[in-house]
C-alpha cells in the first residue's frame, strides 16, 4: 500500500495531465435518457419514482461491487452478507430474501434476468458488466409483471463506442484483489466487447473466502438501417463461503467469527457451507423499425444455473435450466399537438429446476432426503397508452395480465406425488400524470396496483416440504414527487412521497433447525418520503479546481404491520423488520484540472429492527469513506489512472445483511471495518464511433 501511495504522490507533482471522462460520466442526471417504462425519455419527463446510477457513481468507489453506488439511492439498500453474497433491498422488498434478489424484476439490457421462479442472480455479473442502472422503485406490475419492490433495468453497453482494450488491477484489504480485460472490436455497425473479470477475497470474517470469474460476449450488430441485433453471452464461475448469523452474545464476543454448532448441529466450519454457482447465458434482441411510427424490440434467451449449497443443516444440489423472452410493439404518432405512443406485447418464461437434498457430513453429501422436480411458467400480456399533451401535460395508463403456476413432482419416495400451485390472474394497472411547471421542473402523481406471487424458494421449504397455503402478495401505491433543476443546472433534485397498502405480506421464518419457511403476515402499511439533491458550486473547466458538487440523498420510512396475528402472538402495529426508518447519505467530488480528483461519502443507517416482535435490533451506524485518485491522458489514444481509497474510516462495528426472523437470535452478520484500497486502470483506445 506504502508503495502504491508514493507512486500516487509521485504522479501528481511530476506530471500535466488533461482529464479525460467517459460521456456517461460527465452528463448531468437531469439529461440522462432513461428507458423505463418504454419511454426514452429525461429522467424529469418520466412520471415515476427513478433514479439512475452511471459511471459517475460507480466510479467514486473502489471498483469491487456496485453495493456502495446503488446504496446513493433513497430507498435502496443493496447489503452484504460476506464476500460474494448480495442482497437488494427496495423500500423493504428484503423482507422476503434470507439471501439474494427477490420481489424485485431485474432486465439486463432487453433480457429477463429474473428467472421464472422470481429469483436472480445478480452476483453472475462482475462490477465492470454495469454500464448504467435504472432502478424504478415501487410496484411496476403493469409493465414489468410480478413485483411489488420495483424493478431494475441493466445497460451494459457505453453510449460511445470506442475501439480498444482496457486492464484495470483493484487491490485492498483481507487479500482482496480484482483484474478486468476488456477488448472492444468492430466498428459502428459491427461491434464487440469481450470481458474477463477474476476477483478473489479471503473475506472479513471466518469462513468468509470468495472467488468469482465472469467471462461475457457482446455484439451489436447492424444488420440494415432498420434492423439491430444483439447478442449476449455469459459464464460465471461463483465461490463463496457462508458464515452464517450470530446471536447478539456471540456477535459481542467476536463478530468475525462463523456461525459456531450447538448441541448435535455444526457449525459453519466444521459444514464447510459454501456456495458454488455455475450460470451460463446467451440471449438475442432483435429491434425493428416498421416505419416511422411502428417498432419492435424481441428479446430470447437461455440459461442454465448449476447450484450446490453444502450449508449448517443440509447439502443442497440444484440444475435450473430456463429460457424465456419478451417482445414489446411501439406506436407513436403525432396527432395534431398531442404525441401518441402505445406499447404493448407479451412475456414470458419457462424454468425445469430440480432441487435435491442430502445430509452434510463435513462438507460431504450424505444420505439423499428430497429429490424434487420443479416445473414453473409464468406469462403476461401488457398495454399502455402514453398520450403528451400541449401545454406540458403527460398522462400514462397501463395494465397486465399475468399468470403463473408451479408444479412439484416429488421422486425421493415412491411412487412419485405431484403437488401443483395456480396463482390467478391478476390485472394490475397503472395511471400516471407529469405537468412540467417549465422546461427544467416538473410535478407527477400516479396509482399502481402491484402483485407478486410467492417464489419457488418461497413455496418450496427449505426442508423439502410444499407450502400450500401461501397466497401472493398485491396492494395499491400511491405516489407523488416533483424533479428538477435550478439555477441554470448547478442545483439538481428528485422528492417523492408515498403510501402503499400491502396485503398478504409474506415473511420469513427461520426455525431452531435452520429451515426457512414463509408465512402470509396480513398487511402492512408503508409510507415514505425519499429525497436526492445535488449543488455543483464550482463548474470552470479552465480553472485549477474545475468541478465540485456537493449531493445529499435521504430516506424517510415510516414502514407498520397493519393486522397481524400469528396463533397467539399479536404483531399487528409492529415495524416491518429489515427497513432502517432513517437513512442519510452525502457526498462531496472535487475533480481538477490537472487530473486529480477526491470522492468523500458519509452514509448514516438508523437502526433496525430484527423481527416481526421488534425485541431485537440491529445498532445505527455512522460510515465514512474517500477516494482519491488521478488520471493522465498521454496523446489522445491512450489513458491511465490511479487510486486509492478506504471505507469506514471511523472503524464502526455494525452488522448488515442480518437474518430477518432467525431462530435462537441468530440475526447478525458483522460487516467490514476501517478497510483500505488502491487500483490502477490503463485504457489504450484506437478509434471512436
Amino acid at each position: 500500500m506504502k508503495v502504491v501511495f508514493i507512486f500516487f504522490l509521485f504522479l501528481v507533482s511530476t506530471a500535466s495531465a488533461q482529464t479525460t471522462d467517459d460521456a456517461d460520466s460527465v452528463r448531468t442526471l437531469e439529461n440522462v435518457i432513461v428507458k423505463a417504462y418504454e419511454q426514452n425519455r429525461k429522467l424529469i419527463d418520466v412520471a415515476a419514482p427513478i433514479s439512475v446510477t452511471g459511471q459517475a457513481q460507480l466510479n467514486r468507489f473502489s471498483n469491487m461491487s456496485i453495493l456502495p453506488a446503488l446504496n446513493i439511492i433513497p430507498g435502496v439498500s443493496m447489503e452484504e452478507r460476506s464476500p460474494g453474497s448480495y442482497r437488494l433491498n427496495i423500500r423493504g422488498s428484503s423482507l422476503r430474501s434470507p439471501f439474494g434478489v427477490r420481489d424485485v424484476k431485474i432486465y439486463l439490457n432487453d433480457i429477463p434476468l429474473t428467472d421464472p421462479s422470481g429469483n436472480t442472480y445478480l452476483n453472475q455479473l462482475s462490477f465492470y458488466n454495469f454500464n448504467s442502472i435504472e432502478i424504478i422503485k415501487g410496484p411496476t406490475s403493469s409493465l414489468y409483471g410480478a413485483g411489488i419492490g420495483g424493478t431494475m433495468l441493466i445497460h451494459t453497453l457505453p453510449a460511445n463506442w470506442k475501439q480498444g482494450i482496457s486492464l484495470d488491477y483493484t487491490t485492498g484489504s483481507f487479500n482482496t484483489n480484482n483484474i478486468n480485460v476488456n477488448v472492444k472490436a468492430g466498428d459502428a455497425d459491427d461491434k464487440n466487447s469481450f470481458n474477463y473479470s477474476h476477483q478473489t477475497s479471503n473475506g472479513y470474517r471466518q469462513q468468509a473466502k470468495m472467488r468469482k470469474d465472469i467471462a461475457t460476449w457482446e455484439n451489436a450488430l447492424r444488420i440494415n438501417d432498420k434492423q439491430t441485433l444483439h447478442t449476449y453471452m455469459s459464464y460465471g464461475d461463483l465461490y463463496y463461503q457462508t458464515p452464517g448469523g450470530l446471536t447478539l452474545a456471540q456477535y459481542n464476543a467476536d463478530p468475525k467469527q462463523a456461525r459456531p454448532g450447538s448441541g448435535s448441529q455444526p457449525g459453519a466450519v466444521q459444514n464447510k457451507a459454501a456456495i458454488y454457482q455455475k450460470t451460463f447465458l446467451i440471449g438475442f434482441s432483435n429491434e425493428y423499425e416498421f416505419n416511422d411510427h411502428w417498432h419492435n424490440t424481441t428479446s430470447l434467451y437461455g440459461s442454465y444455473t448449476d447450484f450446490i449449497n453444502p450449508g449448517i443443516r443440509v447439502y443442497e444440489l440444484r440444475k435450473e435450466p430456463h429460457f424465456g423472452g419478451r417482445s414489446v410493439f411501439e406506436y407513436k404518432k403525432q396527432m395534431g399537438k398531442t404525441i401518441v405512443q402505445l406499447d404493448f406485447g407479451t412475456e414470458a418464461q419457462k424454468g425445469f429446476f430440480n432441487t435435491r437434498d442430502y445430509g452434510n457430513k463435513s462438507g460431504v453429501a450424505d444420505s439423499l432426503q428430497s429429490d424434487d422436480n420443479l416445473n414453473n411458467w409464468q406469462y403476461m400480456f401488457f398495454a399502455q397508452a402514453d398520450l403528451k399533451f400541449p401545454h406540458g401535460w403527460t398522462v400514462t395508463a397501463g395494465v397486465s395480465l399475468n399468470k403463473s403456476s408451479i408444479e412439484l413432482v416429488h421422486l425421493s419416495s415412491g411412487p412419485s406425488s405431484t403437488q401443483k400451485r395456480v396463482f390467478k390472474n391478476q390485472l394490475p394497472p397503472h395511471i400516471a400524470v407529469l405537468k412540467q411547471i417549465d422546461k427544467n421542473v416538473s410535478v407527477y402523481g400516479s396509482i399502481s396496483r402491484g402483485f407478486s406471487p410467492p417464489t419457488v424458494s418461497e413455496v418450496l421449504r427449505s426442508d423439502g416440504l410444499f407450502g400450500t397455503n401461501l397466497q401472493p402478495e398485491e396492494g395499491i401505491d400511491y405516489e407523488a414527487g416533483i424533479k428538477g433543476t435550478l439555477l441554470q443546472n448547478k442545483i439538481f433534485f428528485d422528492i417523492s412521497t408515498f403510501f402503499f397498502d400491502l396485503k398478504n405480506t409474506i415473511v420469513q421464518r427461520i426455525d431452531t433447525n435452520g429451515v426457512y419457511y414463509y408465512v402470509n403476515a396480513g398487511s402492512a402499511k408503508q409510507k415514505g418520503i425519499e429525497t436526492y439533491a445535488s449543488y455543483r458550486f464550482i463548474d470552470a473547466p479552465h480553472h485549477f479546481i474545475n468541478s465540485a458538487k456537493v449531493w445529499t440523498s435521504y430516506a424517510f420510512h415510516d414502514f407498520h404491520y397493519g393486522s397481524f396475528k400469528q396463533v397467539s402472538d399479536d404483531f399487528s402495529k409492529n415495524k416491518l423488520p429489515g427497513a432502517a426508518p432513517n437513512v442519510v447519505v452525502a457526498g462531496l467530488d472535487i475533480t481538477s484540472k490537472d487530473g486529480c480528483y477526491l470522492n468523500v461519502t458519509y452514509n448514516y443507517s438508523d437502526k433496525i429492527a430484527l423481527n416481526d416482535a421488534n425485541s431485537a435490533y440491529a445498532s445505527s451506524y455512522n460510515l465514512l469513506g474517500a477516494r482519491l485518485g488521478y488520471k493522465k491522458q498521454f496523446k489522445k489514444k491512450i489513458t491511465a489512472e490511479i487510486f486509492i481509497g478506504a471505507d469506514n474510516l471511523f472503524d464502526t462495528k455494525y452488522s448488515l445483511g442480518n437474518d430477518i426472523n432467525a431462530a435462537a437470535g441468530r440475526y447478525y452478520n458483522v460487516a467490514p471495518g476501517r478497510n483500505y484500497y488502491a487500483g490502477v486502470v490503463f485504457k489504450f483506445y484506437k478509434k471512436e464511433y
